[in-house]
């Protein structure tokens, strides 16, 4: 019997400790998510990193590349047309790369956000003619749309090299 090499285990990063008003509650918690999920992505191995672990397609550098393209739609106001296509990175796309601007898109957001004082008010945008939703709801969504894909992150690392924690 062979000795494996043994997984890489994360020691849990707990909920994060913010200020007490909802918008340090609301960016404290995005934060963490974007920082969680970004983690997910560094280090994982190539070819795996790209490939559907499951029947929708779902790769791990996919869903990485699908939260920028969000906050650059939400928080940046691009115009996203095919929203399927955002699921998969370019094969000349590197990993590292798509961590990169998605940690790049991550700061532009955040300094759109560091001029938002009113949670109920519009969301900035550049983009003209769009409807523009209340920073409250823009925060809530991404959460939301973070977490939920972070957790599909925390499967698919998994199932690559057995990488678990945050």
């Amino acid at each position: 019997m062979t000795n494996s090499p043994r997984p890489h285990r994360r020691r849990d990063a707990p909920p994060p400790r913010t200020g007490n008003t909802e918008t340090e509650v609301l960016r404290g918690f995005l934060d963490y998510l974007r920082d969680s999920i970004a983690a997910k992505v560094e280090g994982a191995p190539e070819p795996g990193i790209r490939t559907a672990a499951v029947p929708s397609g779902t790769n791990l550098l996919g869903l990485l590349h699908h939260l920028t393209r969000v906050e650059q739609a939400l928080f940046l106001g691009a115009r996203i047309t095919d929203w399927k296509a955002t699921f998969h990175a370019a094969p000349a796309q590197s990993a590292t790369a798509v961590v990169a601007r998605y940690r790049e898109t991550v700061r532009e957001a955040n300094e759109v956000l560091d001029t938002c004082t009113d949670l109920g008010a519009p969301l900035p945008r550049s983009r003209p003619g769009a409807p523009a939703p209340a920073v409250r709801w823009a925060l809530t969504h991404m959460i939301e749309e973070t977490g939920r894909h972070a957790g599909h992150a925390d499967i698919l690392r998994e199932l690559l090299d057995g990488a678990t924690g945050r």
